[in-house]
């Protein structure tokens, strides 16, 4: 295929990924204002973000298992479809229950489309070529980061829309890309026969991720990390994976096939993709959070003010991606954008209450560098090494386990700055004579505080916002390990691989 033709083939898919990555990043500015409406919590505010993407890491490796067996132009209509009844249900949710619900459901959606535009990518184009296509996946997601918090701001500003038209603004643009896809998209169909879906599988995995992210919630604030609840949440979890591991060595079709894991390359993309996974998704849910409340900005300034990281994320992967494919050389920026992405959350973790925006910024743009060269490229380093035949359930894996470290990383980093959050603000109501009554950890209308009240709020909203990326330094260390330990090896000019093609000969 010529680069016109990839760029047409793909031109659905990449409006179906900016739906998807619209859903996110379009009520990251919203939240403070829905969670207060709602009368949420900031445990309720963490949830809404981890509902999309507990169900998104546990569904990702069942769409990638699906487009090795199945029509992958379906499947990725039928993800759309799931998105949009996902986005109606959170429109006009009521309580926080059945907006957290809903959210699940567009999870659902959203990690079909995840999964599937980088395994139709694979199934198209060369990993020499890959990275350059990657690049405008990456491109792709810069925008939508950039132009979410914009229009999920302005929404929310505008009295007469109100927050409801946050998930409802993606309805018109997902009916657009299920047209432009059954045009543009043209993929041979290979269907094959006798084969049989690892629902036990699937069914265990998914529960068992969903078992340890829900202690990671959980844990600190519900109940202690060393309790009973723990230690039964925990084992069930690890049984429950366990079991999934034993099913999955058995089965003719496992969802995540084992023998993945005797690659080197595999194994370690896999950790260091879950260690990129908490750093990411802990920066556009908490920076957005650590703007309004600690610094006073409105939603759509909030979405301005997180440009600096985008602009480096959009640079990176498209400059990265289009040397990658130039000169075929690729672990040296995996391994350059792994170091930045340490200073950058070495340098958020100093934010507080009272750090200028400038230094805040150039502290996103280094972070947002450093993302920009890791996040796509170590997808490529897997579908380097994949067999075409395991192109799905290869590519789903990096996914699964970014989405997995987002999770538990939002999930946990969530739960240690509401932890902190509230400690900060008893203390500092305490020594105003005020006597904090209920949970001090809801989220507040910052703007109907007495001044004394609201500075209380945002300087412990500051100060634990630092404290929370000083947290996910340690996990960046790993993926920087892990990227180090790679063995590179020359990318294939070839859809298939080597021996896949000596036995297509034979």
């Amino acid at each position: 295929m010529t680069h016109r033709e990839v760029l047409e083939a793909l031109s659905g898919l990449l409006l179906a990924m900016f739906v998807a990555m619209l859903s996110s990043t379009v009520v990251s500015n919203a939240l403070p204002v829905i969670v207060a409406d709602l009368d949420g919590t900031e445990s309720g505010y963490t949830w809404v973000i981890v509902a999309t993407l507990l169900a998104l890491t546990a569904t990702t490796p069942i769409w990638g298992k699906l487009a090795d067996l199945f029509s992958k132009k379906v499947l990725v209509q039928v993800s759309l479809l799931i998105f949009v009844a996902g986005s109606l249900l959170a429109a006009v949710s009521s309580s926080m229950g059945m907006l957290i619900s809903a959210r699940v459901v567009q999870g659902v959606g959203v990690g079909g489309l995840s999964a599937l535009v980088q395994i139709v990518i694979a199934s198209i184009v060369s990993p020499r070529e890959r990275g350059r296509y990657f690049g405008y996946l990456g491109a792709v997601f810069a925008v939508a980061t950039v132009s979410g918090p914009l229009i999920g701001g302005l929404i929310v500003d505008t009295s007469w829309l109100g927050w409801r038209w946050c998930f409802a603004v993606g309805i018109p643009v997902a009916a657009v890309a299920l047209v432009v896809l059954q045009k543009t998209l043209h993929l041979p169909t290979v269907r094959r026969e006798g084969v049989k879906i690892d629902y036990l599988g699937a069914a265990l995995i998914a529960a068992g991720v969903s078992v340890l992210l829900v202690w990671v919630s959980l844990a600190g604030n519900h109940f202690g990390w060393a309790s009973t609840t723990t230690a039964l949440m925990v084992g069930g979890g690890l049984a429950l994976l366990a079991l999934a591991v034993l099913v999955e060595s058995k089965v003719a079709e496992p969802v995540i096939p084992l023998r993945l894991f005797k690659d080197r390359t595999i194994t370690l993309a896999s950790i260091a993709s879950t260690m990129v996974g908490v750093a990411m998704f802990g920066a556009t849910v908490f920076l957005s959070q650590f703007f309004q409340l600690a610094h006073g900005k409105t939603p759509t300034v909030a979405g301005l003010m997180t440009l600096p990281m985008v602009v480096g994320l959009l640079l990176s992967s498209i400059v990265t991606g289009r040397i990658i494919a130039r000169t075929g050389v690729w672990k040296r920026y995996l391994v350059g954008g792994s170091v930045l992405l340490v200073v950058g959350l070495g340098l958020l973790a100093t934010l507080d209450h009272t750090t200028s925006m400038v230094t805040a910024g150039v502290s996103m743009a280094v972070m947002g560098l450093g993302l920009g060269a890791v996040n796509q490229n170590l997808v490529l380093a897997v579908q380097n090494v994949a067999a075409q035949r395991d192109m799905g359930a290869a590519s789903s894996l990096a996914a699964f386990f970014r989405t997995m470290g987002g999770a538990a990383g939002v999930s946990a980093l969530g739960a240690a700055l509401g932890h902190q959050v509230a400690a900060s603000v008893t203390s500092g109501l305490a020594e105003l004579g005020i006597a904090v009554q209920g949970e001090s950890g809801t989220i507040p209308d910052m703007d109907s505080l007495p001044a004394p009240v609201r500075a209380v709020f945002e300087a412990a909203y500051g100060d634990a916002t630092g404290h929370v990326f000083l947290i996910a330094v340690p996990f960046a260390v790993v993926a920087l390990v892990c990227i180090l330990l790679i063995r590179e090896t020359p990318l294939r000019t070839t859809i298939a691989r080597a021996d896949e093609l000596e036995d297509a000969r034979a």
